[in-house]
Order: structure tokens, then sequence, then C-alpha cells
């Protein structure tokens, strides 16, 4: 469905977009694959790897409206990727982060309506579920306004949905880096926040593909999860510094001790697929009434047991030290 079409990727020069960029040359021909970031350095370094003549580089931020309106002209998809994304960060700069999070998803709302782009897919994060931190609640509302969106279109084609999933495994200012500058550094002691701490686990190519994936199933409105394993703390020290000692620090500020994606308020719309879940809207939309148990590629879903909830803690599925060594290989 991508070849021939032209595709948006704000935030592109991140690990997402890089690994995205990646997958989408080595499958299909896009006519235009447009790079949409506010670094021009990091832009410079991603056009040494990626200089196919598909490729366009625009400077520009999704909090400028205008620029995003420009940049769209002509897209058929976007996948919305751009986020201030650290934790402790957003705490200690809230509105920095309601501005590109917020008024960020807003434009590019808006710009993909003036524009009638066909499809749009923003990417969410665990921390959106039942947040307790500012960037858990900002990426929500954002959810939110993708929802809502479908609702604003009219007449127009464009349809929004969502993708949430959990930690990527190596992304830029992850655990597993973190730990391997540790150890290269000669450190006594590995800091861990709480030694009974999950967190789900991706890597780059399965959360690439899952998006993909979905630019094909959606109706609009939706919100994709993928059933994904759950690892230890104690196992990721385990495994990427196991002759080193830990040292418990503390929980940082806004960070849960598991992480949900699936909440248990909404397991009254919420249905399982064979390889992922999906959290149907709780509004109702003024278009034709839409099945969300059956996606557009004809898969089949079932609601789940009310009180369902998908929690790091509780996954039945967990890495073992030698399938996380092996996890992104």
């Amino acid at each position: 469905m991508f070849n021939n079409k032209s595709i948006l990727i704000t935030g592109g020069t991140g690990s997402f977009g890089h690994q995205y960029v990646k997958t989408l040359l080595a499958l299909y021909q896009p006519k235009r694959l447009i790079i949409y970031s506010r670094d021009e350095l990091k832009q410079y370094e991603m056009q040494q790897v990626f200089d196919a003549p598909c490729m366009r580089y625009f400077i520009g931020d999704v909090r400028d409206k205008d620029r995003l309106t420009q940049a769209m002209r002509d897209v058929d998809y976007v996948i919305h990727a751009a986020a201030l994304k650290q934790v402790p960060a957003a705490e200690y700069n809230p509105m920095e982060c309601i501005k590109t999070n917020i008024h960020g998803a807003e434009n590019v709302i808006a710009a993909a309506i003036a524009n009638n782009v066909d499809k749009v897919i923003a990417l969410s994060t665990d921390k959106a579920a039942a947040p307790i931190n500012l960037y858990g609640a900002t990426k929500l509302a954002s959810d939110k306004l993708f929802v809502a969106a479908n609702n604003m279109v009219g007449q127009g084609r464009t349809r929004f949905s969502v993708v949430r999933y959990g930690n990527v495994v190596g992304s830029r200012g992850s655990v597993v880096p973190f730990f391997q500058k540790l150890v290269n550094e000669g450190a006594k002691a590995i800091p861990i926040t709480h030694p009974e701490m999950t967190r789900f686990w991706i890597t780059l190519p399965m959360g690439v593909d899952f998006v993909l994936r979905n630019f094909t199933r959606m109706h609009g409105g939706e919100i994709f999860i993928p059933k994904i394993p759950s690892v230890r703390i104690m196992d990721l020290a385990a495994a990427y510094a196991p002759s080193i000692p830990t040292k418990e620090v503390g929980i940082r500020p806004g960070e849960k001790l598991h992480e949900v994606m699936c909440p248990t308020d909404d397991s009254f719309h919420t249905f399982e697929f064979t390889d992922h879940y999906v959290i149907a809207p709780s509004i109702k939309f003024f278009q034709d009434e839409i099945r969300f148990d059956r996606n557009k590629t004809g898969e089949q879903g079932t609601l789940v047991n009310a009180g369902f909830e998908y929690q790091s803690g509780s996954n039945p599925h967990f890495l073992t030290v030698d399938e996380i060594l092996s996890f992104d290989e």
C-alpha cells in the first residue's frame, strides 16, 4: 500500500524514524518519504545514511502549524512520532512537554485534515495508560485528540488511529545503552531504581512492523496495542552487566513500578486479537456504525473479560536472561 505514495514522519530522525525508513525503503517504492524534524544536525547525519531519490528532509517543529501544513501537501500517510519523551525532564519542564505533545498533536491533526491526508497513525506509550507522570498525561491527551479527530473530518477522507507500545530495546535514552555505557566505563555498581520493577519490551523492527500493519487494519479511532513480552529490571542487569553488583537508587520522579497498556477501566471496549489488542473509541462517531471487533483486513477479535488489565508485572510472557540477550538479534 506504500508503493508510489507520499509518507511523512514527524520526529523522523529518532530511533523509530531510522528503522521505519530502513524498512520502508527495503520493502516498498514510495513516491516521497519525508522526514520532518527540528534538528538540522540529526537530519544531516541521517542524510548520510538514507539518500534515496524519494527522501525529503524538512526542518520544522510540530509546534508550527503553518510549517506542518506546508510539509503535508499531497501527502498520503503520516506517522506522528515527534514527542518530548523523557519522564524526569517533563516533570521539571511541564509547559514545554505540553506544547510539543498536546499542542503539537493538535497541529498534526489540523494539517492532515487541511491536506486531506488519507491515514494518520500517532505513536503512543504505555505511560499514557492510567498515567501518573506528566509525559504520560500529555500522551493520553494526545491519544484522545487523535481518536476524536475522526469526528472532525466532515466529508474528508482522513482517518486517525494510535499505536501504543512499551520500552524499545536500545532506543536513545533507554536503559540498555545506559547499562552498556556503565560497563564500558568500568562502573563498580549498576543503579537499579527498584528490584521488582518490570517493563514491556519490544524491538525497533517489531514496533515498525506493527505500525505498518495497522495502516491496513485501521478503521480510524482505534488504539492498537501489540502482545509483547515483559522484562524484570534485575534480569536486564544480569543480562548486560553480569559481573557488576547492583545498587538500589529509588524510583525516579513520575515513574511506575509496573506499566499498563490496557487499563482495567477500558476493558468494556477492549478487543483481543491473535497478536494484539484494540481499544475501541469510547465516543460514538458521526459516521456509519463501525464494528471494531473486526478490522479492515478481516481479522476477528473478541471482547476481553470485564476488569481485564494488560500490565507488565502480570504479563504471562517474561523474557529470561538468555532471551533478553538474543531478543534484538
